[in-house]
């Protein structure tokens, strides 16, 4: 398989977020994500982005999420997408985002 072809294996998508929780669980700082894309329904994950965001800033946001990589468990929680980001400094993760709104679940190609 070439690496443009293994690009092409992950499904990268647009979502909503919807509701955020601190994930108190969790072994570092993180948040619980209610995410939602459009026809392909509302997915959770968790992830660290409480040093540079509140729940509240959060919420309403389009974020970029890989959507076929299986679920998993994140200190009790279930984890169905990996929403994308960069790290700032070590530990601010910035969300990744579209310049402009799209329709939710619009695939990244």
């Amino acid at each position: 398989m070439t690496p443009f072809e293994a690009f092409n294996e992950v499904d990268i998508r647009i979502g909503e977020v919807v509701r955020v929780e601190l994930n108190e669980k969790a072994n570092k700082p993180a948040y619980k994500f209610w995410i939602n894309f459009g026809e392909l329904g509302e997915k959770t994950t968790s992830a660290q982005y409480t040093k540079l965001y509140s729940p509240e800033e959060l919420v309403g946001k389009q974020v970029v999420c890989a959507v076929n990589l299986g679920s998993r468990k994140i200190a009790g929680f279930t984890s169905e997408v990996l929403m994308l980001g960069v790290d700032r400094e070590p530990g601010e993760v910035v969300y990744l985002t579209t310049e402009r709104a799209v329709t939710l679940g619009s695939k990244i190609f």
